[in-house]
């Protein structure tokens, strides 16, 4: 029998591809709008420092809201491989996020200080949980639904879309003025909203019913495993661990991932920049939230294009920008008036963003066409689950570092990334433009 993962890598097009692809086109960019207005790096920070909250709590919002949506995965793969509808798992986790969402902003506007802050942060842990189980059956549904060589247009313009409307956002934000605490309340309401839509819109997506079949060949691999350990039933763990060890192909993906945190974890030390050189008014909100949403606009299709011709490319020279950014960004900060720096460090958070676009459509394009079938599913939850283990190690050194200044953290995070452009260079093509 034809697995839907063979006829998706032949070159010819799947039942229903055009449906399907507009679909998730629309239900991920809905739900990249929900991640950009409950953003723990921009707009829930922002609510901390309006409503009171401990500055302690402030710094677990990245690591709850990062390794939450990341560690369960490998432990909900053998679930997710035996069911019969991946589709509507994804809705699950879409459902979750948005009445997650939805609490945040009624404790928005019903709580302070401590309580909202303690508050936030389940719920955000609730909000993560719901993402990791989107986040793992929703490349699947793409790789069963969309052919090879079509998925990175299909994830930029998700992304584009999920760009376009934080920049609607954001442009009423500036039209309004100053933040108000109800202002942010609504933003995080909307974001609710955006995965109720998502979820909504996934539901049209006609998903292989040779999905159903495959479960029962799933629970024998899983049980498998690998190396040493083969022949008898693993943990999740001990199947992730068994992966990266006995997997090259996948072990190298996991360290280049690692390495391009350099895009990912340094945003928060620009903000912290910018705000000590005196951009530290709530209004700055409006600023970040536009810059988020442009990045995501402008890099979206066009990195969604160039990862189908060469997603190791774009991760490649993707790493290799945002680490020199990182460094000009210092330099700046250190060497430049106050007034340029008010203008140039949210250009800085820009940049980053949009390089950070680039390398996320790319390294989603490379696990989903590195694989197929359910072996794509077990990289997917392994890489994100030992993500979610590396980004606590590299984090908490950064927090480390950055007790020596935001600038030492940003330097820690460039050098990070100059070792992940040589390691990326090394990846095996796996897109179908460039292995021609």
């Amino acid at each position: 029998m034809t697995s839907p993962d063979s006829n998706a890598n032949s070159g010819k097009s799947l039942p229903h591809e055009s449906r399907n692809a507009s679909r998730f086109v629309i239900a991920n960019g809905m739900q990249n709008l929900g991640d950009e207005l409950v953003a723990a790096k921009t707009v829930l920070p922002w609510l901390f420092q309006s409503a009171g909250v401990p500055a302690a709590l402030t710094g677990l919002l990245v690591p709850i809201r990062e390794s939450g949506s990341m560690l369960p995965q490998a432990a909900l793969t053998q679930w997710v491989v035996n069911s019969p509808s991946r589709k509507q798992l994804w809705i699950l986790g879409g459902i979750v996020q948005a009445l997650a969402a939805l609490g945040i902003a009624v404790a928005a506007l019903l709580a302070d200080g401590l309580l909202l802050g303690l508050t936030v942060l389940v719920l955000l842990g609730v909000l993560s949980l719901g993402r990791a189980l989107s986040s793992i059956t929703g490349k699947d549904v793409q790789g069963r639904t969309i052919s090879k060589g079509k998925r990175g247009v299909v994830t930029g313009r998700a992304t584009t879309l999920g760009g376009v409307s934080t920049l609607v956002v954001g442009g009423l934000l500036a039209f309004l003025g100053d933040v108000s605490l109800a202002a942010i309340a609504v933003l995080l309401l909307i974001g609710a909203a955006a995965w109720g839509v998502a979820s909504l819109v996934f539901t049209g997506i006609v998903e292989p019913t040779a999905a159903a079949g495959e479960a029962a060949a799933a629970g024998k691999d899983k049980g498998q495993g690998t190396g040493k350990n083969s022949g008898r039933k693993q943990n999740w763990w001990t199947d992730t661990w068994g992966l990266f060890r006995h997997d090259k192909k996948f072990r190298d993906f996991v360290i280049v991932r690692s390495l391009m945190l350099v895009s990912a974890l340094s945003t928060s030390f620009i903000v912290a920049l910018s705000h000590s050189v005196g951009n530290d008014s709530l209004s700055g909100l409006t600023g970040f939230v536009l810059a988020s949403g442009l990045a995501a606009l402008l890099g979206g299709v066009v990195s969604g294009r160039l990862s189908d011709i060469s997603s190791r490319k774009v991760m490649t020279y993707g790493a290799a920008i945002a680490s020199t950014l990182l460094i000009l960004i210092v330099l700046a900060a250190g060497t430049l008036p106050q007034q340029w720096n008010l203008y140039l460090l949210p250009l800085g958070f820009f940049a980053i963003n949009l390089v950070h676009t680039g390398i996320r459509v790319a390294r989603k394009t490379y696990v989903v066409d590195m694989a197929e079938g359910n072996q794509r599913t077990r990289y997917v939850a392994s890489a994100n689950t030992l993500m979610g283990v590396i980004l606590l190690l590299v984090g908490g050194v950064s927090a480390v570092i950055a007790s020596a200044g935001n600038a030492a953290a940003i330097i820690f995070l460039a050098l990070i990334g100059f070792v992940g452009v040589w390691r990326a260079g090394k990846l095996p093509e796996v897109s179908k433009q460039a292995s021609k």
